[in-house]
């Protein structure tokens, strides 16, 4: 053979045997693909988790900020947070992100007793100004968030 034909004849063998992958090459490549996706999914989840978590929160602020909002000007507590729908300090009630329900617990402002500037405890002798109303809200979801705190008590 001649040098040329030699070398075009192994290019051509060289090319014939080494035409596919490997099995262990393959069964690597499937097993990093899939710890990937493992992870990929995980943070997913949890990402969804934390979204839900922050639009709690910020739902919560906003309607925390217009029960003050509401104090500030009428120096007394809205009766519910449908009163702020009324007064037009809320443009809507949001649903809560966990429970996908607009059930919001309305905490009562309940007076202290020993404060000398409480309302009275004489019902007739309570005015508007006096009404308990509400001076906070809280997430009815159960369980807890990824901080470990109740959804309650945020």
């Amino acid at each position: 053979m001649v040098r040329g034909q030699w070398i075009s004849h192994m290019k051509r063998r060289k090319s014939q045997s080494q035409s596919g992958f490997t099995l262990i090459e393959l069964i690597v490549v499937v097993t990093i693909i899939g710890i990937l996706a493992a992870v990929a999914i995980s943070n997913v989840r949890w990402a969804q988790t934390k979204a839900r978590e922050a639009a709690l929160h910020h739902d919560l602020f906003e309607m925390r900020k217009a029960i003050d909002d509401y104090y500030a000007d009428k120096q007394k507590y809205p009766e519910s947070l449908h009163a702020l729908l009324q007064e037009h300090y809320l443009r809507n009630l949001p649903p809560d992100p966990i429970t996908g329900k607009s059930d919001w617990e309305e905490v009562q402002n309940t007076p202290d007793p020993s404060d000398p500037n409480a309302m009275p405890t004489d019902p007739s002798a309570q005015t508007d100004n006096a009404a308990p109303g509400i001076y906070d809200v809280h997430s009815q979801a159960p369980g807890n968030g990824l901080d470990g705190k109740p959804y309650k008590t945020w």
